[in-house]
């Protein structure tokens, strides 16, 4: 299928004991389904924002006392979230990782927080080119990292230098370069137990007129030729020399629904949540797509977004 979180539930009084130890920095039983961009799913056992040292240092004595369950979340645009929700730790970056800088050898250093296409704008105002691409993929820097996300024929790991990260589950830190993160389709080597704090990206000199109608040009072929609405983006990966789309399409799925979820028109590997439609509705759909693609056409998808607390 692909990336699944939170099947288990965690070792008994792991939660409690994490809450004890972050007292108010986390929130019990806070909504995560609807931080997502399907805004679908339940609650996060516990929440905390991270905004600075100080709040990684609690989060990571908390993880390594209690040993509960952790899942990092950036901008939620590649998550789907059960019903029943998260049993563990949700971390998020907050404001203190937010922010970036641009040197005067034109590279970029960015928080893992900061939004990806707010990052392609601001460098490409700045003369700088390389990653407009950036601008259609929906997520945190972070995010970006550990997907290894791409799009328009570019990919993260074209411009990324290197990445500091932090184990939650030690507090080991360490900056890792671009080459021995294992960079490849919307997978690297950054460990789940992992938060991607800071990135480093070398770009180029640019032409802000050209950046800017690149930009442009990306915006327009995404609203023609992408639905909008609740949904997550690409649900599959795209299988070596082929496209997903192609495939679900083949298959004669555009438009099959479950509920109040439905294979959209538009973009095949879309799965659009109508109102009222369940995170359930959506996972159920995502079953049925993976089953008749293989038995249509012969192939197994893999999904691209990742499912939290969904059972085998």
């Amino acid at each position: 299928m692909g990336p699944v979180i939170g099947r288990k539930a965690p070792p008994h009084g792991a939660v409690e004991a994490a809450a004890a130890r972050l007292g108010a920095r986390a929130e019990r039983d806070a909504p995560l389904g609807a931080r997502t961009t399907y805004g679908l799913g339940g609650p996060a056992a516990l929440f905390a924002v991270v905004d600075d040292a100080s709040d990684l240092e609690a989060v990571v004595g908390a993880v390594v006392a209690s040993g509960v369950e952790v899942l990092v979340v950036g901008r939620g645009s590649n998550l789907l979230v059960a019903e029943a929700g998260f049993p563990g730790l949700c971390v998020v970056l907050g404001r203190g990782y937010g922010s970036f800088t641009i040197g005067d050898d034109r590279s970029v250093a960015a928080g893992g927080a900061v939004a990806y296409p707010a990052l392609a704008r601001a460098t490409a105002r700045a003369g700088l080119s390389g990653l407009e691409w950036a601008v259609g993929v929906p997520g945190s820097v972070g995010g970006a990292v550990r997907m290894n996300a791409g799009g328009h024929g570019s990919q993260t790991a074209d411009r990324l230098v290197s990445a500091r990260l932090v184990a939650l589950n030690t507090g080991a830190e360490r900056t890792v370069p671009s080459g021995d993160l294992a960079l490849s389709y919307r997978h690297s080597a950054v460990r789940r137990d992992e938060v991607v704090v800071e990135a480093s990206f070398a770009l180029e000199a640019g032409d802000r007129a050209a950046s800017a109608a690149e930009i442009a040009e990306i915006v327009a072929w995404r609203r023609a030729n992408q639905p909008g609405g609740r949904n997550a983006g690409s649900v599959f990966q795209n299988p070596p020399g082929d496209s997903a789309g192609r495939l679900i399409e083949l298959a004669g799925l555009k438009n099959l629904a479950v509920n109040g979820a439905h294979v959209a028109r538009r973009h095949a590997n879309f799965i659009q949540a109508d109102p009222g439609a369940s995170a359930g509705d959506v996972y159920r759909l995502i079953c049925e797509v993976r089953r008749l693609v293989e038995k249509r056409c012969g192939v197994e998808l893999m999904t691209e977004i990742c499912l939290v607390g969904f059972g085998p």
